[in-house]
């Protein structure tokens, strides 16, 4: 055998017991993560009698969402009826999910957006855990619409004349924490085996503004430069419940309103602000709904909702906006 033989052998004998080790030891990293994650995954925090984890490694999760935004106005302007009913497009995605002892990851398409017909953006939070949660969303639109009545002339606010953003975050806490859960109707990744219900202690802040885009002041010389800046926070509480039914049916309902304690509401004309008085209790609500079916202990589907509603205006002007989504869903979990 030649010493070049000899040396390629080598090599090779050397790169294959360094390739079976590392391997060796990949195997005993992810073996050793699985057996931290598994863990970590069934040491609940629950009454495991009301609350318990479903059984399975992976889960993978199909849904289909929409998401919307409407701003409704009405009151009296200089002796004149006003009322306006202004909404943004809708936002229609598909999404593929996967979620791995607790840990979770989406990919969504927006077909709309993919075809050049849906040009916002829409960005969502939510963070549930035994105590406290958390839902956040931030919206950036240019495609506000609608009719404004204004004694008895009507004027139509095309997509593109004005310009919304928009920022709501709410945050709960939830007092019978060990038998109530919020992740069993819109994560899943927790069954409630029997109906329970909690109060909620929550603090709420929507902040935004809309402008008057500058295509609609250079096409349009008559129109001012304006803008509505909007800005509360709220305080309050509610109450949730988890209706189960035959094992296989959950039914959610929860209200969360809160009163405003902070508004810093303005118009602003043509670089001129003025501060929105607010009514007696301007408010802050959220709301939610869930129905999920489970097929076995495989299989489920469901369908869920989810609303920030905000009502506030001064003596002349009532304003109301509602952000929501909804989402329909279809699942599995796999054992091995």
């Amino acid at each position: 055998m030649g010493v070049r033989r000899v040396i390629i052998y080598s090599t090779l004998f050397i790169i294959y017991s360094f390739s079976v080790h590392a391997e060796n030891r990949l195997k005993k990293f992810l073996t050793k993560a699985d057996s931290i994650l598994t863990e970590r995954y069934y040491r609940t925090p629950f009454d495991t009698n009301y609350v318990v984890r479903p059984e399975g490694r992976l889960t993978l999760k199909l849904k289909g969402n929409q998401a919307g935004n409407s701003i409704r106005a009405k009151g009296t302007v200089d002796g004149l009826r006003y009322q306006s009913h202004l909404s943004t497009s809708y936002k229609t995605t598909i999404s593929i999910g996967a979620a791995y002892r607790g840990f979770s990851a989406a990919y969504s398409i927006n077909p709309a957006k993919l075809r050049g017909f849906y040009d916002d953006y829409e960005l969502s939070f939510n963070f549930y855990n035994s105590r406290f949660c958390i839902d956040a969303t931030y919206q950036r639109s240019s495609s506000l619409s609608g009719n404004i009545h204004y004694g008895d002339e009507t004027y139509r606010m095309e997509s593109g004349d004005t310009k919304l953003k928009i920022f709501n975050i709410t945050a709960y806490y939830i007092f019978n924490h060990r038998r109530y859960s919020v992740a069993a109707p819109f994560s899943q990744s927790y069954i409630q085996r029997h109906s329970a219900g909690s109060w909620l202690a929550g603090l709420s802040y929507q902040g935004g503004s809309i402008k008057a885009s500058d295509e609609l002041k250079e096409n349009n010389t008559e129109v001012r430069d304006f803008s509505l800046g909007i800005g509360h926070i709220g305080i309050g509480g509610g109450y949730g419940y988890n209706l189960v039914l035959r094992k296989k049916w959950l039914l959610h309902l929860s209200l969360l309103p809160t009163v405003v304690v902070y508004n810093r509401n303005n118009i602003t004309v043509d670089d001129e602000k003025v501060k929105v008085g607010h009514m007696r209790f301007d408010m802050l609500f959220n709301e939610r709904a869930a129905v999920v079916y489970n097929f076995s202990p495989r299989y489920f589907a469901g369908v869920n909702a989810l609303a920030n509603n905000s009502l506030f205006g001064g003596k002349h002007v009532t304003i109301h906006q509602s952000k929501w989504a909804a989402h329909a869903f279809i699942g599995m979990r796999l054992w091995e």
